[in-house]
């Protein structure tokens, strides 16, 4: 990877989401809790929720990856509260699709993924882009399928 990649890969907005990541830290008592980390480049994120009316009440991540993941982090914060388990897992599929098969970004209130649209061609990123809204979907699922228990 070049220098004048790097550059473009690291804009200045997508460093300036990963020094702003809301909802950091942990929950004393979630409903969900899911770890998931990339093998590739071993960046970790734990999320927490909690639910009611199927929709997330509270929610904190702990982010331990780059500046892409921490700024894929940062746009899930901004937009979970209140989301459904249902919207989460359609947005994982949204962004994954972006990365993988330049599909459209996922739409709003996910459209904030837009500024991770030149990481598409670093395969070598995308695991670490998704890590937060694969717990968080996966952590919404448990949440909601526990209560249906």
């Amino acid at each position: 990877m070049s220098d004048s990649d790097l550059i473009k890969l690291y804009s200045g907005r997508i460093l300036e989401l990963a020094a702003e990541i809301p909802h950091l830290g942990r929950l004393p008592a979630p409903e969900a809790s899911v770890r998931k980390r990339s093998p590739l480049c071993g960046s970790t994120v734990t999320v927490d929720l909690a639910m009611a009316g199927g929709r997330v009440t509270a929610f904190a991540q702990d982010v331990k990856a780059c500046a892409l993941g921490q700024a894929a982090a940062s746009v899930l914060g901004g937009v979970v509260i209140g989301r459904s388990a249902q919207e989460l897992a359609g947005a994982r599929d949204a962004l994954r699709a972006m990365l993988k098969e330049e599909g459209p970004v996922p739409p709003a209130p996910f459209d904030g993924y837009e500024v991770l649209l030149p990481a598409r061609e670093y395969k070598n990123r995308h695991a670490s882009i998704l890590l937060a809204l694969e717990a968080a979907a996966e952590a919404a699922a448990a949440a909601q399928a526990a209560k249906s228990a």
